[in-house]
């Protein structure tokens, strides 16, 4: 399984620190994919809708650690080399779709505070995206017809009117080179305006983002960005468990209703060039009582067929479920990073396949493991080991994998997933 490319050390470096700390890194994923090509391929084929003028929704299923948002840093990776505009946020229980505190209009700044492109991947990319659009403005033969031609169809939208102020407040302040007009409409578009009369006051617009309107803006944004030369926007949305959590019944339901909004949208051809997928976990999602499926109208639009329920994956749903990753795919993973943590501190691998398969089996042979094993937690333990093999040269890998320090949790095999089991899922690795 030789022959990977050589990861850069600054790259590497990010990977290690992040995998081990239990969280996705921003960069160098392709490095580190394995599996989840038909979930990929799924996705890759909402981007071409998107980038064809359509739009796509979709909810991204599994549980914690399970590679749900390592997929959505996949997709967000994908989407920037693609020349889209990706912007992404956390839920939490200060950042929702809807709330009575301004937690919706929180969302909408932590999404354009991530916003990321090609050359702007780690976010940040509001001011880079307004003046390659004042850039592709100046090189059209008649810029001000130009405009014109841009902005009339997002005029016509919900909310049009304002944005399109403002936009063409940007392009006047660039051609005059006033700095402090452009700022204002910056910081507009971030949505930090507090009240409409500020925004009256500094840039003459009769309007600011509010927790009701944001999304509308996301919308318009979407269509802005084809004019300056980008193909669509992607919002991606994790953690939605932080709306399962929402203590408040009515609360949730609004938040619940407005998923139905943005599904119904871009269901119906009401949104242009904007991709949006959502991450939470099962419970989060198919609980009746508090989940998205609490609301009845997401329900009945969400729930698999019979079909799809008798184990046949439908990658055109709405909702794609995380199947846990397969032994072999764990074991290419963990091979990966055996590869990439040598190249970064320095040393000959010495770890073999025929342990990398050890490593795997008494990872699986856990109490629970078939129920609560995730990737995370498997490459959590197995950088932890390559930690520390490097640093104690001369380790008896195949003692410290059989002791009790290691395998201490191993006493009884997995419900379901016994020695035999196990070893026969393994059988064709040994050596």
């Amino acid at each position: 399984m030789g022959g990977a490319p050589k990861v850069p050390k600054r790259i590497a470096a990010v990977i290690i620190n992040s995998l081990k700390g239990g969280v996705v890194p921003r960069i160098g994923l392709p490095y580190i994919t394995v599996g989840r090509e038909r979930e990929i391929g799924a996705l890759l084929h909402d981007l071409d809708l998107v980038a064809d003028g359509g739009a796509s929704f979709r909810f991204l299923v599994g549980r914690y650690g399970a590679g749900k948002s390592f997929l959505l840093q996949t997709i967000r990776t994908h989407a920037m080399g693609n020349d889209f505009v990706v912007a992404d946020a956390d839920l939490s229980p200060e950042r929702r779709l809807q709330g009575g505190q301004g937690q919706g209009l929180a969302t909408y700044r932590e999404l354009v505070r991530n916003l990321s492109t090609k050359t702007r991947p780690e976010g940040g990319a509001l001011q880079l995206v307004l003046d390659r659009w004042v850039a592709a403005l100046r090189d059209a033969a008649d810029p001000d017809a130009a405009l014109a031609a841009q902005l009339s169809p997002i005029r016509e939208l919900v909310c049009g009117f304002d944005f399109t102020q403002v936009l063409t407040a940007y392009w006047r302040a660039s051609l005059e080179g006033d700095e402090e007009r452009r700022a204002g409409v910056v910081k507009w578009l971030r949505g930090e305006f507090r009240t409409k009369t500020e925004a009256r006051a500094e840039l003459g617009v009769n309007a600011c983002i509010t927790d009701d309107t944001w999304y509308e803006y996301l919308k318009l944004f979407a269509q802005f960005l084809v004019g300056a030369g980008y193909r669509g926007l992607v919002v991606l949305i994790d953690e939605l468990v932080n709306l399962y959590k929402i203590p408040n019944a009515v609360s949730r339901q609004y938040n619940y209703e407005k998923i139905l909004t943005m599904y119904n949208d871009t269901l119906q051809g009401k949104a242009h060039h904007l991709g949006i997928i959502m991450g939470g976990t099962p419970q989060s999602i198919e609980d009746r009582r508090r989940g998205v499926f609490s609301y009845e109208a997401l329900r009945s639009r969400l729930t698999q067929g019979r079909f799809a329920s008798a184990g046949l994956a439908d990658m055109l749903a709405p909702v794609i479920r995380l199947e846990p990753l397969t032994y072999e795919e764990l074991l290419v993973l963990i091979e990966k990073l055996a590869e990439i943590h040598a190249g970064y501190f320095g040393y000959e691998r010495t770890l073999t396949e025929a342990q990398l398969v050890s490593f795997l089996k008494v990872e699986f042979g856990r109490v629970g493991a078939d129920t609560h094993l995730t990737p995370r937690e498997v490459i959590r333990d197995f950088i932890e080991l390559l930690d520390i093999v490097c640093q104690n040269p001369g380790t008896d890998v195949d003692a410290l994998l059989g002791s009790d320090a290691f395998s201490g949790a191993v006493s009884a095999p997995a419900a379901g997933t016994g020695e035999k089991d196990v070893d026969a899922a393994f059988a064709e690795f040994t050596i």
